[in-house]
């Protein structure tokens, strides 16, 4: 979803004299006039007028074109390659990365009517993104516990929100921050805490290139960092619900 920005901002495709300038400028031209980060984790859909995801996706396409030639491969007559460039366009827009291009899913909160104040957890969440270093998966288990505060959201929504969050270029220290932030702003729960263990294709397919080791973080708020008890609860769910997994 897009949204709709001063008008001002939607003239100027071209200039005298000129051919049309790529839409990834005026993009960033307008991001920069208005102090809006676009690092690799920010999501800019808030800034993006109707139409511009689809010619975005044409620019891209195109790039990715030149890209494929100059690494040396025959997209002209390699029918396996013929039309590579435009599914990668689609799957960096609409799906590997859409956490940058498109708005959150809707996710509705409600009262905590019956006042609950006892911990839960959810997970094992799949999460998938992609290392900002190099562009290769970073594919992994989340798990949160809340301590519910003044309101509530479904258990599937926060696979919603941590897909949405992950489907961008990332480090996983990061990442996590930001499913936190998101989750307290939609549930404003009484404690947070979030854990996360991925394995990075930056070390599994390059590099290095040891299969086996994975990256645990976590990050704790309010409650959960305030009394170890609750925190050591938590963790100890995790524990066996990720011993689960591996027998």
């Amino acid at each position: 979803m897009t949204s709709t920005l001063p008008s001002s901002f939607s003239s100027a495709e071209t200039t005298p004299d000129s051919a049309p300038r790529a839409v990834s400028l005026r993009i960033r031209e307008r991001l920069d006039a208005a102090g809006i980060p676009y690092l690799a984790n920010d999501n800019i859909s808030d800034h993006l007028l109707d139409g511009e995801l689809d010619q975005l996706e044409i620019e891209v396409a195109g790039k990715m074109r030149e890209l494929l030639r100059s690494l040396v491969i025959d997209i002209d007559n390699d029918h396996n390659t013929e039309e590579t460039a435009e599914r990668v366009a689609r799957m960096y827009l609409h799906e590997v990365f859409k956490g940058r291009y498109h708005q959150q899913p809707k996710i509705a909160s409600f009262p905590n009517v019956k006042k609950l104040d006892e911990i839960y957890t959810v997970g094992p969440i799949t999460v998938r993104s992609a290392c900002s270093h190099h562009l290769v998966p970073i594919l992994g288990n989340c798990w949160i516990g809340i301590k519910p505060g003044a309101r509530v959201i479904g258990l599937s929504k926060f696979t919603r929100v941590a897909d949405w969050v992950f489907s961008r270029p990332h480090i996983q220290e990061e990442a996590v921050m930001i499913l936190a932030d998101e989750i307290e702003r939609l549930c404003e729960p009484q404690g947070l805490a979030i854990l996360v263990k991925a394995q990075h294709y930056c070390m599994k397919w390059r590099g290095v290139k040891e299969p086996q080791t994975s990256m645990v973080n976590s990050v704790v708020r309010g409650d959960f960092r305030r009394d170890p008890s609750l925190k050591a609860e938590f963790f100890e769910l995790v524990k066996q619900q990720d011993a689960l997994l591996t027998t």
